[in-house]
């Protein structure tokens, strides 16, 4: 089952999907924002087109775990797709994704060009990846 991953941020969306198995995530690409409709009808467009079964959505909480104005966003967002793709939207923790993506393209000893594109893609695989190591059976 392909399970598409989101990183949802204020000017850009990233995207990410997983193998046919479900257990490997890679960035697919990053979305720029419009307007929380044209974006949600953009990404039902690309979930569709990769045979997507299943959404996870990166929710940002506080830093004690809460939901925010941010959070808030994201879900009234996820509402819109889930409208728009008739699939059920599940939400994941993306505390510290984009520093870890940061961090993972130091330690690879990134140019410094590719450490400063968007990271938004990447930081979607990292959250969808974490989902599916969570959810792999034994």
């Amino acid at each position: 089952m392909r399970i598409l991953g989101i990183d949802h941020g204020d000017a850009r969306i990233g995207l990410a999907l997983s193998d046919e198995a479900g257990t490997i995530a890679a960035p697919l690409q990053i979305v720029r924002h419009t307007a929380r409709a044209a974006d949600a009808q953009t990404v039902a467009r690309l979930a569709a087109e990769h045979g997507a079964e299943r959404i996870v959505v990166g929710l940002p909480t506080d830093s004690e775990g809460q939901i925010g104005p941010q959070a808030r966003k994201v879900q009234r967002w996820a509402e819109a797709l889930a409208e728009a793709t008739g699939i059920a939207i599940e939400f994941w923790d993306e505390s510290f994704t984009s520093e870890g993506v940061a961090a993972l393209r130091r330690a690879r000893h990134a140019r410094a060009k590719r450490r400063s594109e968007p990271l938004d893609a990447e930081a979607a695989a990292l959250i969808l990846q974490n989902y599916l190591d969570a959810h792999r059976t034994p």
